[in-house]
């Protein structure tokens, strides 16, 4: 299917409903600021009500790269609990073990999972008589007997219905209680990653929230006065984390990432009992969503499309669902096919609105960039450029789109593809991207432009995060022992931050170079095409 200008706007069909969710993701960070008090935070987390009281299963974040240091491969990161707070014993932060984690990998462009890895976890209590403390001594290894209270997984992955264990019975990183009990914790989290036969590596445990953003900005767009930015909200807070280092074959239609190199990216939690509306479970087979009694009760793709523009009444609903299914999300088609975030910019700014309606941010979003999708005239991640993929079965869903034929980027800049690095967000996306600043650009119509829009060019003056990535898999900053805020803080977390060039180092838009540089034009789309393919 396709997104086009040239669609009639006199009857909206159930294609274009899928327009909600597209537009929505793009107001990344910028949302619907005073209709959802206490629900809106970060990037999906505690983005809606169920899952805002269950954080174990509240899916924060995805990321989706080639992997800067094994080129013929993917990582796949996805993040659980949001705001876990340093030092929050004596039990700290578990996986459930009644719930199941998924990332999902679509090849063909229906919505509709072809290869979903699962992890499920559970727990060990050695003394849980005589003891209270998560450990009982200084922990070393990851099997050291001073760790009172452990997890373990299996890994298993599906396809075609299907499903083959990869792990059993693999080491959770522990959460990273402090200097006395975890003398070196960077030692302990190694030992958590596990390789796979063929390739593949794993590792699930604590890490540092990689994603950041001045989220004060949910104070009515910082009151109107830009000079209130750039403090990092999410600085100092932890997640759960589960990440994968894929070869790319394992991941494409047919195995072949050179002729099918476009996949689409989600991740889900299942949980045992109700399901997410209050009603009793049934057992479905679809596409893993609900087996055994189980439910899905949450789900993340791009950043912030349930938090920032589904109503309330339907944030659960859209958690249970499957990407083949958005084009039924109706009641929502309203409230963002005309978004809501540049009307509040014009409003608070004086800033124009773009025009609607935006093909722009359902080609972004949901049918992925490509000449025959809609405005944007230029080929990156749809999943029509898939050779093997059918035509007649791509449908308009709101996934993580990533072109793996894309080479990572030398010099990666934090704007992505607004910055002419095609290896960046919304083209997968990955740990330093800057999710809010791209998306608030987007929103404003870069993307058909090839302009930033001046005055909000500085975005929320939040760049990097606070602590440096990892230059090898799994990449994540080790997890923060002491809140943001305090000298202590920031000396910890300066400590565990690679002092040498990262892997994934983001660059500020102050050196890109001039507005010609951040065009998402044809041109430069071109030049990249005669590189990779060799044609004009």
């Amino acid at each position: 299917m396709k997104t086009t200008s040239a669609r009639p706007r006199s009857r909206r069909t159930l294609d274009q409903s899928l327009v909600v969710l597209g537009a929505g993701a793009l107001a990344t960070g910028l949302a619907v600021l005073s209709l959802a008090p206490g629900i809106s935070a970060a990037s999906s987390h505690r983005e809606a009500p169920m899952t805002a009281g269950d954080p174990r299963v509240d899916n924060t974040d995805v990321y989706a790269f080639t992997s800067p240091d094994r080129s013929d491969t993917v990582t796949l990161v996805a993040n659980w609990i949001p705001f876990e707070e340093p030092n929050g014993g004596p039990n700290f932060y578990a996986f459930a073990d009644d719930a199941r984690y998924h990332v999902k990998i679509d090849n063909t462009g229906d919505g509709v999972a072809d290869v979903t890895y699962t992890w499920r976890f559970r727990n060990e209590v050695r003394d849980a008589e005589n003891q209270f403390l998560y450990n009982t001594g200084p922990v070393r290894r990851i099997d050291d007997p001073n760790l009172n209270f452990r997890q373990t997984y299996d890994l298993t992955v599906t396809e075609g219905g299907n499903i083959r264990t990869l792990l059993r019975n693999a080491p959770v990183a522990p959460s990273r209680v402090g200097k006395a009990s975890m003398p070196d914790y960077g030692a302990l989290r190694a030992q958590a990653v596990r390789q796979v036969p063929g390739g593949t590596k794993a590792f699930a445990g604590q890490a540092e929230d990689p994603f950041f953003a001045d989220l004060r900005v949910f104070d009515l767009l910082y009151g109107g006065d830009l000079s209130e930015r750039g403090q990092d909200t999410l600085a100092g807070y932890n997640v759960n984390s589960v990440a994968l280092q894929v070869p790319k074959k394992f991941l494409a239609l047919r195995g072949d990432a050179a002729r099918n190199p476009v996949v689409g990216v989600w991740s889900t939690t299942d949980r045992e009992g109700a399901d997410v509306m209050g009603g009793k479970a049934k057992s479905k087979s679809h596409d893993g969503r609900s087996h055994d009694g189980r439910r899905q009760v949450s789900r993340l793709g791009n950043p912030l499309v349930n938090e920032v523009v589904v109503p309330l009444k339907y944030k659960d609903a859209f958690n249970s669902i499957s990407p083949d299914q958005d084009r039924t999300v109706q009641p929502v088609v309203d409230k963002v096919y005309d978004p809501i975030l540049p009307k509040l910019i014009q409003q608070v700014y004086g800033i124009p609105a773009p025009k609607t309606p935006r093909d722009d941010l359902a080609e972004i979003y949901l049918t992925g960039i490509c000449k025959a999708c809609g405005p944007i005239k230029a080929d990156l991640n749809a999943h029509r450029l898939n050779k093997d993929a059918d035509p007649g079965r791509i449908f308009p869903a709101e996934e993580l789109r990533l072109n793996m034929g894309v080479k990572p980027a030398k010099k990666p800049q934090r704007l992505g593809v607004l910055a002419g690095d095609l290896a960046g967000f919304p083209n997968g996306r990955r740990l330093a991207d800057d999710a809010i600043d791209i998306s608030l650009q987007a929103v404003e119509g870069a993307a058909q432009t090839g302009k930033l829009v001046p005055a909000l060019a500085a975005g929320d003056k939040v760049d990097t995060n606070d602590v440096g990535f990892g230059k090898t898999f799994p990449y994540l900053a080790l997890p923060s022992t002491t809140k943001s805020g305090t000298k202590a803080g920031g000396k910890n977390r300066a400590a565990d931050a690679d002092r040498t060039s990262t892997a994934l180092d983001p660059t500020n838009a102050a050196a890109i170079g001039g507005v010609g540089a951040l065009l998402l034009g044809t041109g430069g789309f071109r030049l990249w095409r005669r590189r990779n393919t060799g044609t004009g």
